[in-house]
C-alpha cells in the first residue's frame, strides 16, 4: 500500500471540469467526507451536451455545500486554455492539490472537430502545468499533488489484454487518445523537470447518473424514448468495461492523498514522481448484454412500458472509426497501491442511472 502522504482536510484543492461527469461527483464527495475543506471548481460550461445537465449538477454541489458549512465551495466560469485566469487563480487561491478533469471528451466528436481538442486537452493543460511549475517559485510550498485525466482510449489498437499500465501505447487511434497520451507525456517531463508529483488516470467507460448524453447508454434511452432505432457497433461484438462513477470517484480521493515520493537518483537529480494508473471494472461486458440490462432498467424505472418492442428498435452495424473492440482495465497496480477495486455491478449501475433520468426527465 502506498503511504498517505497529504491530508485533504484544511486544503485548497482546484478541481478543473467541476460541472462534468466525474468533476462534480468528486466535488460533492470531499465536501461530504473532508473537513474544512476549500474547492476551487472551474468550468466553461460549453455547449458540447445539454447544459442544463452541467446546471443541475452545479446545483446538487451547492445543496451539499450549504449542508457541510466548515468546507467552502468556489465556482469560477472560465476556459483553462485562458492563461491569465489559470495564472490568476493559481496566484490567489495557491491550491496544495490540482485534480484536472477539463477536457474536451468523446472519440467520435474528436474526428469532426479537432480544434476543440487541442484547445482543451493541449493548451489547457500545459497551462495547468505551467501553472503548477511556477507554484514552487519563490520559494513557496507549491502544488503537491497534480492528478489528472488520462483514458483507456490511449492503448488504442493494442492487441494484448487486459490492458496494463506497463503497456506500451503508442499507437492512438482517435485524436482524442493522442491528446490524452500526449498529457502523459507532458505530465512526465514536467514531473522530471521540476520535480511536479503527478498521477494519470486512465478511466474505462464512466457511466451513472447524470452522465454525458454522447455515452451510449444515455444515447440509447433517449432513442428507444422517442421511438428511434439504436445502432450496436461491431454487430454487436465489442466489450467495454464500464465504470460506476462512484467507483472513479472513490479511487482519485484515494489517488489524491498519496502522490508519488520527490527521489534523487544516483546522478543526484529527480527521479520524476510520476505515476499513472488504470480505474476500470475489470469485467468487460458484452454490448448486447449491456443493452439487456438497460432495457430492463428502464422498463423496472417506469421510463419505457413494459410491452415495448425493444427487438424493432435495434440495429446492428460495423464498426465506427476510431473506435476499439474490446476495452478491458487490469487494476492491479490500483489494489496494491490503494487497496482498492472498483466493485458495482452494471445492473446497479444501470438501474441509479433509470432512475436519475425518470426523475431529471420528469418522464
Amino acid at each position: 500500500m502506498k503511504k498517505v502522504n497529504i491530508i485533504l482536510s484544511n486544503k485548497t484543492v482546484l478541481v478543473t471540469g467541476s460541472s462534468g461527469f466525474i468533476g462534480s461527483n468528486l466535488v460533492i464527495e470531499l465536501l461530504r467526507t473532508q473537513p474544512s475543506i476549500h474547492i476551487i471548481g472551474i468550468d466553461n460550461m460549453n455547449d458540447y451536451y445539454d447544459v442544463s445537465i452541467k446546471e443541475w449538477r452545479l446545483q446538487q454541489i451547492e445543496k451539499v455545500s450549504l449542508e457541510h458549512t466548515d468546507s467552502k465551495w468556489t465556482f469560477i466560469k472560465g476556459n483553462i486554455a485562458d492563461k491569465e485566469l489559470i495564472n490568476r487563480v493559481f496566484d490567489e487561491y495557491k491550491p496544495s492539490v490540482v485534480v484536472n478533469l477539463a477536457a474536451q471528451a468523446g472519440v467520435r466528436y474528436s474526428i469532426t472537430n479537432p480544434d476543440a481538442y487541442i484547445e482543451s486537452n493541449i493548451i489547457g493543460f500545459y497551462n495547468i502545468l505551467e501553472a503548477c511549475r511556477h507554484s514552487y517559485d519563490n520559494g513557496e510550498i507549491g502544488v503537491e499533488h497534480l492528478v489528472y485525466a488520462s483514458s483507456s482510449s490511449v492503448y488504442g489498437s493494442n492487441k494484448k489484454v487486459p490492458y496494463s499500465t506497463d503497456d506500451k501505447v503508442d499507437n492512438p487511434v482517435s485524436l482524442y487518445a493522442a491528446t490524452k497520451k500526449s498529457n502523459e507525456l507532458l505530465a512526465h517531463s514536467y514531473s522530471k523537470l521540476y520535480n511536479i508529483p503527478s498521477t494519470g488516470l486512465r478511466f474505462f467507460t464512466v457511466y451513472g447518473p447524470a452522465g454525458r448524453p454522447d455515452m451510449a447508454y444515455f444515447g440509447f434511452t433517449d432513442k428507444l424514448l422517442t421511438g428511434k432505432t439504436i445502432e450496436i457497433f461491431n454487430f454487436g461484438n465489442c466489450k467495454r468495461d464500464f465504470t460506476y462513477v462512484d467507483d472513479i470517484v472513490e479511487g482519485v480521493k484515494r489517488v489524491m492523498q498519496a502522490a508519488p515520493e520527490k527521489k534523487n537518483g544516483e546522478d543526484g537529480l529527480p527521479i520524476p514522481p510520476y505515476a499513472v494508473y488504470n480505474i476500470g471494472n475489470n469485467q468487460p461486458e458484452n454490448l448486447l448484454d449491456f443493452v439487456n440490462i438497460l432495457q430492463q432498467e428502464l422498463v423496472s424505472a417506469e421510463v419505457l412500458p413494459v410491452d415495448y418492442d425493444f427487438e424493432s428498435h435495434k440495429k446492428l452495424v460495423a464498426m465506427q472509426p476510431g473506435d476499439v473492440p474490446v476495452t478491458f482495465a487490469d487494476t492491479s497496480a490500483l489494489e496494491k497501491d490503494f487497496g482498492f477495486k472498483p466493485h458495482t455491478s452494471l445492473r446497479d449501475g444501470l438501474r441509479k442511472f433509470a432512475q436519475w433520468y425518470k426523475d431529471f426527465y420528469k418522464i
